[in-house]
């Protein structure tokens, strides 16, 4: 039986970083940074000499797979706070007159609150498990102390190897009386200490398995975010991704390009006839997702296709420059519907505007914007369900994607914050999806989307999928829960 440490993160973030050089978040936790916590609780319990022993033999077992789920990543802002040492500024040790100096708090956002870790190597005992348990019990956080968690040691069965990932960094020997000396120095000199060294890193194993299945489009974004203006509601995002469209070719005609905008952007070969090949498509943004999400369109994001460098052509980068003027710190591009302002930006402020929540790999997806379906819908009943979910199948095959295991169709989305695909039939019209003349009368519905295999984001799928309809993200489901 495995020895198994089993770790809740029960804000749903986990603030942690890499490293005081990167603002990206350590996700999963490693095992070197679990140890740390076990330590520092066993200096916060008086440090008893029977666990400090349990401490020295999980030192020398080495941490064989973690379970942990994908994870997107909350933006690191720039915040100023007081240094922690109380010498280094001799006019005042308070807080609150000590020169601040700046650092990111990177934070991740796990699809699954738990995360484990297996030992498979060595026989705990049951004195020693009793040991490690009481120190698991009292870590009420790993990493930050903002990351608060609940942790139990317990025996299991090892996961299989698919559903588990190495680790990246393990706990090195002596890391127990290292992790001693350095609070000892911390107390003795008026808390001035070095940080612990990292975890010793883990060359990973080459790796043999063939890539996830990826669809048509790329995981390079330019994100355009709401600045000024008057934003109408996600229904309306279709017209104004046209509007978005119509202006960048704007700007290809005002560069004296207008004879030589590529397919990628207008969607038509020279001769004017629609293109059968990937382009360009511009995708609706929205706070979506979250238990307090309203669903409100935060902005707009350009998805070249996979593969492509259109985002990075000069070509491209002209033609932007002519359409979005100098705006404070960035460009923001002006469209005329409504006045509104969109900035474009590689480092979006809110957390609803990072592509990564799109992008990430999983089995599962549930659409943010309903679905366009190809054809006309013929069959009726029961046997309408099955056509709906036939056409989802066949809008994966149109984009490169496996075809699904299974298909969940509604027209309300499993997404909190998104907005319904169908209202009632005593609505007003304002409420229902505005589509762009070419799309009228199509039939549009929601749906939750499960492959047999994980497969890499993003996943925009129907006929509306260029103007932002069919928007999919990936989400974590048990077997039972679709």
């Amino acid at each position: 039986m495995a020895l198994v440490l089993e770790i809740e993160y029960l804000a749903g973030i986990v603030f942690a970083a890499r490293g005081p050089e990167t603002d990206q978040p350590d996700w999963p936790p490693q095992p070197d940074r679990i140890f740390s916590a076990l330590v520092a609780t066993w200096g916060a319990r008086g440090e008893q000499a029977d666990e400090a022993e349990a401490l020295r033999w999980l030192e020398q077992q080495r941490v064989t797979k973690i379970i942990a789920s994908s994870a997107g990543r909350r933006i690191a802002l720039l915040s100023y706070v007081p240094p922690n040492d109380k010498l280094a500024k001799k006019k005042s040790t308070s807080p609150g007159f000590r020169e601040r100096q700046p650092r990111r708090f990177p934070a991740a956002i796990p699809d699954e609150r738990i995360v484990r870790l297996y030992w498979e190597d060595g026989d705990q005992g049951a004195q020693r498990l009793e040991q490690l348990s009481r120190l698991a019990a009292d870590t009420s956080y790993v990493g930050h102390s903002a990351s608060l968690t609940r942790c139990r040691f317990l025996t299991g069965q090892s996961p299989p190897s698919e559903e588990s990932c190495p680790p990246t960094r393990m706990v090195y020997r002596g890391r127990f009386e290292e992790l001693r000396a350095s609070y000892k120095q911390f107390k003795e000199s008026s808390g001035r200490s070095g940080r612990p060294r990292p975890g010793e890193r883990v060359r990973p194993e080459p790796q043999s398995a063939k890539p996830a299945a990826a669809c048509c489009f790329g995981t390079e974004w330019l994100v355009l975010e709401h600045t000024g203006g008057e934003m109408p509601d996600i229904r309306a995002a279709a017209l104004l991704a046209k509007d978005v469209r119509a202006a960048i070719l704007s700007g290809y005609s005002h560069c004296g390009l207008g004879d030589r905008i590529p397919f990628e952007v207008s969607g038509h070969e020279p001769d004017k006839s629609p293109t059968r090949q990937p382009h360009l498509a511009i995708v609706p943004l929205s706070f979506a997702g979250s238990p307090y999400a309203d669903g409100h369109l935060l902005g707009f994001a350009l998805v070249p296709p996979r593969g492509s460098a259109l985002l990075n052509s000069e070509e491209f980068r002209r033609a932007m420059r002519k359409i979005a003027a100098v705006k404070g710190e960035r460009r923001t591009l002006r469209l005329h519907r409504l006045g509104l302002e969109l900035s474009l930006t590689c480092e979006p402020h809110k957390q609803s505007l990072d592509p990564s929540l799109y992008t990430k790999r999983s089995a599962d997806f549930a659409t943010v914007t309903p679905i366009v379906l190809d054809r006309h819908l013929k069959e009726k009943g029961a046997a309408r369900q099955e056509e709906i979910e036939e056409q989802i199948k066949t809008a994966c095959d149109n984009v490169g994607l496996p075809r699904p295991a299974d298909v969940y169709p509604d027209k309300h989305s499993a997404l909190e914050g998104s907005v319904s695909a169908q209202p009632s039939v005593k609505s007003p019209g304002w409420m229902r999806w505005q589509l762009p003349r070419s799309l009228d009368g199509r039939f549009l519905t929601h749906a939750v989307i499960r492959f047999s295999e994980p497969v890499e984001g993003p996943v925009i799928l129907g006929a509306g999928r260029f103007v932002g309809l069919g928007l999919c993200r990936p989400i974590w489901l048990a077997e039972n829960e679709a």
